[in-house]
């Protein structure tokens, strides 16, 4: 399966890193141009390419890693989606301030969803800071938990299963609702477990 990521601030290039440390190919796509990201990949070696946004968004998974402002103009003429996943790595949190945005009571997921139709969103990669998530996965006997939620079975089966391969233990919440208990300010927002098997 290819992987991009769309967004190239600290949580898309923490994923980044993860990837290309565990030695998987992966493209990398930002508003400002492949040429901007060129220290980034040059710092990651091989498994790293910088691409346009339009390119990222044809691979089989894509990480849509943005400040919450700006996910509409992210994803804004990216379809069709045709079932391809999207990993909602966002919170709905305001930049700087980090005040959680008014969704009336929906899940950011469900948000992103109607932003990007037809794709399987998951909700994931989204609830450990940055720093935490560039760290190593393994930590006190066990391996850092990374939550996800969403509808679709098969589609969080595979993020799971990529989750596993970054070295974390994937724990899946349920539905689309569950993705509020991993989005700011939700009880499971930044809480750093580890799984010890």
């Amino acid at each position: 399966m290819t992987i991009a990521i769309i967004g190239a601030g600290a949580i898309g290039s923490a994923i980044a890193r993860k990837l290309a440390h565990n030695g998987i190919d992966a493209v990398i796509a930002n508003s400002r141009g492949a040429d901007s990201l060129k220290a980034l990949t040059d710092e990651l070696g091989p498994h790293i390419k910088a691409v346009g946004v339009q390119e990222a968004a044809k691979a089989d998974i894509v990480f849509l890693a943005v400040n919450w402002g700006r996910v509409g103009a992210a994803l804004a003429g990216l379809g069709p989606w045709e079932g391809r996943i999207l990993i909602d790595a966002n919170n709905a949190v305001e930049v700087p301030s980090y005040k959680a945005v008014d969704l009336g009571g929906r899940a950011s997921s469900d948000v992103v969803a109607d932003l990007a139709p037809g794709a399987r969103v998951v909700k994931a990669f989204n609830h450990l800071a940055a720093s935490v998530l560039d760290a190593e996965p393994t930590a006190n006997g066990g391996r850092r938990v990374l939550f996800l939620a969403g509808p679709d079975a098969d589609a969080k089966k595979t993020v799971g299963e990529l989750i596993g391969k970054l070295g974390f233990a994937p724990v899946d919440l349920g539905g689309v609702d569950a993705g509020r208990l991993i989005q700011f300010p939700g009880p499971l927002a930044i809480l750093n477990l580890v799984k010890v098997d």
